[in-house]
């Protein structure tokens, strides 16, 4: 066999020990076919719903893709090299990013990157071959030329990859007109769901708060000078996006403090914020109290509330002028739940109407506050590991963090968090063989009857995200004519 030749493992993942891959086979056979839920994702809808080809290998595979470019930034590649931030690429400079690519293949060797990417070189493309300088170009063109047919437009992949719901995520003053267009092109069968994403309109030592809040009263027609002008606003945004098909809220703050405030103090600090005279301490006062608001609002309309802080983002000012955000300049830092969330807690905790999910990339927190949470309050739940921890060991981390004390029924199921639309069967096939590795394992120790592990197996990849998200139990019956 050629040393260029490639075939991903059909056990991949799985346990070493014969007798406990034999049972994951078993369990992973189950998970295997089922559709895709995806409740959180960051895929642009106007892809589907213009339906135009891909353009070129590098604008799939390596722009949009903030694990792949910022890998090739630590060798000291230039971002504009691979097109970020640049726009559509002329085809000689894709193919050079490409090349690029190939070069440094060998540094993905071990990464989740390398084995999406060659899950979608095999199973999208169907190509048996290790990219390197030597086969660069040939499978440059190889996928190119398939590109190209119908059979690889984005609705055409959205329907061989069986996913049944696609959540995007989106600004609460965005008109929605993609997905209103969406649902009602009687060509297009599939489910594909906006999400509000308040994060910057709450934030009041922004030096844009002003025009934000100002573009928010726009959006719901409401006076925003005034907090209670800003409460309906966002309530009327929320409502909004709910009449039009989401089911949760998405929110990443420095921090998950939350905090109420006398509503008179609420309101002299919010007109402090839009008159640009807030400081940092009052700021941070008044996010904590805005986020808590935005609890309140999810027990009223039951939009689930999905939490994921503690990120220092864009920590390269430099990269973030020239480039932008979200191309692979945040880092994590550490976080608390426990006394931060204690005031949301108490509030609407209990409440049957609320629900929220905590995502964490502290790995620290599953076992010790999370998965403690979660195994109190009915209304909370422990999020998937994602962004740097959506990886094989660290899922696998995950499962024997967090199931001792909340077993599987108290967490959210797989999010896979992508902006690369070919990635998400990848990323979503890891997820189903990690957790048929660790099912695998407690049934081998006999701490769990085969019988319970095939349940679980059941249920993990498409049921729970729909409990968990509040989503339809059956598939979405297709437009009628």
């Amino acid at each position: 066999m050629s040393n260029d030749a490639y075939t991903p493992h059909e056990d991949r993942l799985l346990p070493a020990d014969p007798a406990t891959r034999a049972i994951a086979r078993t369990l992973y056979q189950r998970m295997r076919d089922q559709p895709i839920i995806s409740p959180h994702g960051h895929v642009d809808p106007r892809l589907l719903l213009d339906d135009e080809p891909f353009r070129d290998p590098t604008s799939l595979f390596i722009t949009p893709d903030h694990y792949v470019t910022r890998l090739l930034h630590a060798r000291g590649v230039d971002l504009a090299e691979l097109g970020v931030g640049r726009g559509p690429l002329e085809e000689q400079d894709a193919r050079a990013a490409w090349r690029l690519l190939a070069e440094h293949w060998h540094a993905y060797a071990g990464t989740p990157s390398r084995l999406w990417m060659e899950h979608e070189f095999h199973q999208v493309f169907g190509l048996e071959t290790v990219l390197s300088p030597r086969t660069a170009d040939a499978m440059y063109d190889e996928i190119a030329d398939k590109l190209a047919r119908p059979e690889f437009r984005p609705r055409a992949l959205f329907d061989q990859f069986r996913i049944e719901v696609l959540a995007t995520t989106d600004d609460p003053v965005d008109d929605l007109s993609a997905h209103r267009a969406l649902a009602a092109d009687e060509a297009f069968t599939g489910s594909v769901i906006p999400t509000f994403r308040p994060d910057k309109y709450l934030e009041p030592a922004r030096a844009d708060f002003r025009e934000l809040t100002d573009a928010l009263g726009e959006a719901a027609a409401e006076d925003t000078r005034t907090y209670p002008g800003y409460d309906r606003a966002m309530r009327a945004r929320r409502q909004y996006f709910r009449d039009h098909g989401a089911v949760s809220s998405d929110h990443a703050h420095a921090d998950p403090g939350t905090a109420r405030l006398e509503e008179a103090e609420a309101s002299r600090l919010y007109t402090e914020a839009r008159e640009g005279r807030i400081d940092a301490d009052a700021a941070a006062a008044l996010r904590r109290h805005l986020l808590a608001d935005q609890a309140r609002m999810a027990a009223d309309d039951s939009l689930v509330m999905t939490l994921h802080p503690a990120v220092h983002r864009n920590h390269h000012q430099g990269t973030f002028e020239k480039f932008g955000a979200d191309v692979g300049a945040d880092i994590p830092t550490s976080v608390e739940f426990v006394t931060s969330l204690a005031p949301v807690l108490n509030d609407v905790g209990l409440d049957p109407a609320f629900r929220l999910v905590l995502f964490t990339i502290d790995e620290t927190v599953f076992s010790r506050e999370i998965a403690p949470l979660a195994g109190f309050y009915p209304s909370v739940y422990a999020g998937a590991p994602w962004w740097f921890i959506d990886a094989p060991d660290a899922i696998l981390r995950y499962r024997r963090a967090v199931s001792e004390t909340i077993g599987y029924s108290r967490t959210s199921g797989f999010i896979d968090d992508t902006r690369a639309f070919c990635s998400i069967p990848a990323r979503h096939d890891m997820a189903r063989r990690i957790d048929s590795h660790h099912l695998a394992g407690l049934v081998a120790e006999h701490r769990m009857r085969l019988e319970d592990a095939v349940d679980i197996a059941d249920a993990l990849p498409a049921t729970h995200p729909r409990e968990v998200f509040r989503l339809p139990q059956s598939s979405p019956a297709a437009k009628e004519n």
